[in-house]
């Protein structure tokens, strides 16, 4: 069972610790201060895991058991990797026969099970190359992308819903039937045409806000669970359901 760390932590560091002045801008040091000082990062390293981000993702499985019996699973947006140390782990993927992909522009070192692309998700080769790796059709696409914020709320939203999107689509076209789609969202509202998509092609479709996504950050994650299928021509469902978007369940 996932839980928030309680009553400090167990790697022996202090909690409160402050970072000397020197040459540091105000707000850099508490960045640097609230990141030592976080328990789910101190966890993360106590675990192994290469980012706090991974409780995020235990989390939402813990309620919604989207990893339970995944065999495939992609991950865009990875680096640096502590959701693609959990889809290796859950699928018991391996250098010789690969069963998660992970893709960012960024680098990333290299993870047992896990094949890598340097890549950005939005460069046309990206799909075939994926999807050529997995050898198969996934039960779980992951999306942990976010465009480079600006500092203007408004205009993060929107890149960052471009790309949630883009990943929504993709999932569409590559998931097995009854597979699950996870993306980062940022709160400020879906757009009624991705609801619309989303519900048409999954059985349920929820916002989730895990306990270990600091309060102050407007990240949610959009998840859509129980792939229905695609139409016989391949293609998404794509029919009016504008009436029900409203009844769509939210956390």
């Amino acid at each position: 069972m996932t839980k928030p760390p309680i009553g400090g932590n167990r790697t022996g560091r202090k909690l409160g610790q402050k970072v000397k002045k020197g040459k540091l801008k105000a707000s850099s040091r508490r960045w640097i201060e609230r990141h030592i000082n976080d328990p789910y990062v101190q966890r993360a390293q106590l675990e192994g895991y290469r980012a706090r981000a991974a409780f995020k993702l235990l989390e939402i499985d813990e309620k919604h058991k989207i990893l339970s019996g995944a065999r495939r699973i992609i991950d865009l947006g990875a680096a640096p990797g502590s959701w693609s140390q959990i889809a290796a782990n859950v699928t018991r993927s391996t250098d010789a026969e690969p069963k998660v992909v992970a893709i960012d522009f960024l680098a990333m070192d290299p993870l047992p099970g896990v094949h890598i692309f340097q890549l950005d998700f939005l460069d046309p080769t990206a799909p075939d190359k994926i999807m050529e790796a997995l050898g198969g059709a996934p039960d779980l696409v992951l999306s942990d992308m976010a465009a480079p914020t600006t500092g203007h709320r408004q205009t993060d939203h929107i890149r960052t819903m471009h790309l949630c999107e883009v990943a929504a689509y993709f999932a569409i076209d590559v998931l097995a039937p009854g597979g699950h789609f996870l993306a980062k969202t940022f709160q400020g509202g879906t757009e009624r045409e991705l609801l619309n998509l989303l519900k048409q092609n999954f059985k349920q479709v929820v916002h989730v806000k895990p306990a270990s996504s600091r309060a102050e950050s407007v990240e949610m994650f959009l998840l859509a669970k129980g792939f229905k299928g695609r139409n016989a021509d391949g293609g998404a469902r794509v029919q009016d359901v504008s009436e029900d978007l409203d009844e769509a369940p939210a956390e």
